[in-house]
């Protein structure tokens, strides 16, 4: 997609929250605040928090992932960069691929969009590969729901068991 950074109308967008450093709950807990307070975004569910073994690599606490489903007039790219703020603003530091971090954002889906930009690619392109993505998402998400280019989330379900992630108590 090389579309303009202002987009007119609404778009639903999934987002995909993430950590294992300095109390990973709390750091969802405020980046979700802090997404809620954005301008022209507004959260239309959440998923519960789900514990994960670490992804990458070894030595890393258990990650805690979930889901926030927003409704947005920002363009993805201009989403993006606001996610991009909390992240920093919560301590992220990017020193290792998938290595060990307060936080992680990460925008999963834009509408109906597929979007193939160097800082962004949309669908996220290793979701369908991560039960800790969609199992939150599936908890959040109209049943029916299709991943452009990929097909529906529940075939993708079943393409990937839920192991190695616990739903953590609410």
């Amino acid at each position: 997609m090389n579309k303009p950074i202002v987009n007119p109308g609404q778009w639903d967008a999934y987002i995909g929250l993430g950590g294992n450093l300095q109390d990973p709950v709390a750091q969802l807990r405020l980046a979700r605040a802090k997404i809620n307070a954005l301008e022209h975004v507004r959260e239309r569910g959440f998923s519960p928090f789900y514990r994960s073994a670490p992804f990458g690599p070894p030595g890393q606490p258990d990650y805690v992932n979930a889901v926030a489903h927003v409704r947005t007039s920002l363009s993805a790219l201009q989403l993006l960069y606001a996610l991009q703020q909390i992240e920093n603003s919560q301590g992220r530091e990017r020193h290792q691929r998938w290595g060990a971090r307060t936080l992680d954002l990460d925008i999963l889906l834009f509408g109906a969009e597929s979007i193939n930009l160097p800082e962004l690619k949309i669908p996220h392109p290793e979701m369908t590969r991560r039960a800790f993505v969609l199992y939150p998402l599936a908890d959040i998400a109209a049943p029916d729901l299709t991943i452009p280019g990929v097909g529906a989330l529940s075939d993708c379900l079943a393409a990937c068991p839920p192991q190695g992630i616990w739903k953590l108590p609410e």
